[in-house]
């Protein structure tokens, strides 16, 4: 079994800061992709931000520049540093763990139970 528990999230006003963790029950080194994603009251679910196991890294163009995902192989976390918090970035954070198929995609195969950020103005 594979489990992710998110933790960290709380509220914040705006240009605050928060860091959110993921901690997986396995090895991180299972997965060739980390995830964090979003989603908001009335919204369709967001990709955050990604992080592979090349160490590459890939944001949405909303957070460019304020969030950074980031990886503790020790600890088996995945991280994810909100910084200049704004309204708009308050929903449901949700971690995701993922392999590489057939076709060459990254599938996000296993999820945690998100944790709530809100941004108060």
């Amino acid at each position: 079994q594979v489990y992710l528990v998110e933790s960290g999230g709380g509220l914040v006003q705006a240009g605050g800061s928060l860091r959110l963790s993921c901690s997986v029950s396995g090895s991180i080194f299972s997965f060739n992709v980390m995830r964090w994603n979003r989603q908001a009251p009335g919204k369709q679910r967001e990709l955050v931000a990604e992080f592979f196991s090349g160490g590459s890294t890939n944001y949405a163009d909303s957070v460019k520049g304020r969030f950074t995902i980031s990886r503790d192989n020790a600890k088996n976390t995945v991280y994810l540093q909100m910084n200049s918090l704004k309204p708009e970035d308050t929903a449901v954070y949700y971690c995701a763990a993922g392999v590489r198929n057939w076709r060459g995609s990254y599938s996000s195969d296993y999820w945690g139970q998100g944790t709530q950020v809100t941004v108060s103005a």
